[in-house]
């Protein structure tokens, strides 16, 4: 009896990760265009979670981000990630906004569902962060031009040697980031959305430095 409720725990963990990466990956193609990082004859209008949603065709910048989740998805199974923020960059490299999704496992997960019911659930929830961050624009100043993105992922201390031994698999490296290039003197912090479930817990907010001293 007890290995059936460790195999069952073992399946909701895989299954929530396997959608928070899925999801991630939506939601920073659909941040990059609401903002304009990117020209919006790179993007290409698809559906997900029965919404119309827009995903960069650019090879770079869709391979950049598949390589980030794959890398993370084993660490958000076991509850390792604590956020992963998108950050949008000047020329500089200097931060002016972080998109922060706080990711936060519960400490016993469990479900009734099956995976199927289980998965649609949880596609219905994130649906609506969605939409959020497609009005997200009307709530920020407008970014100067030539602007860029990286990607940070916020792990506990036990999660960086098992990066290390992926990104030897992976060839995808990943850097200690300088804390000096994270700060935002008096950012503003605009709360976009909040889910709780018995499987996961994610909350989206947006922090926004002073664009005007540039």
């Amino acid at each position: 009896m007890a290995s059936s409720s460790i195999h069952q725990d073992i399946n909701v963990a895989q299954i929530a990760a396997d959608i928070v990466c899925e999801f991630l990956e939506v939601a920073f193609h659909q941040i990059l265009y609401i903002r304009q990082v990117y020209p919006a004859g790179i993007f290409q209008r698809r559906k997900k979670y029965n919404i119309p949603v827009q995903m960069s065709c650019h090879p770079d910048v869709t391979r950049y981000l598949q390589d980030t989740l794959q890398t993370i998805r084993p660490l958000v199974g076991r509850g390792e990630v604590d956020k992963v923020v998108l950050n949008v960059t000047d020329r500089q490299a200097c931060p002016l906004e972080r998109f922060v999704f706080e990711v936060t496992p519960p400490v016993q997960p469990s479900v009734n569902d099956d995976s199927y019911l289980l998965r649609l659930r949880l596609e219905q929830a994130l649906r609506a962060f969605v939409l959020k961050i497609n009005v997200c624009d009307s709530m920020l100043d407008t970014l100067p031009q030539d602007v860029t993105f990286s990607v940070h992922v916020y792990t506990q201390d036990s999660a960086a040697a098992s990066l290390e031994q992926q990104q030897l698999v992976q060839n995808f490296p990943w850097v200690e980031a300088d804390s000096d290039s994270l700060k935002m003197p008096n950012a503003r912090i605009i709360p976009l959305k909040t889910m709780t479930s018995n499987v996961i817990k994610m909350q989206l907010y947006v922090e926004e430095g002073d664009k005007t001293v540039r």
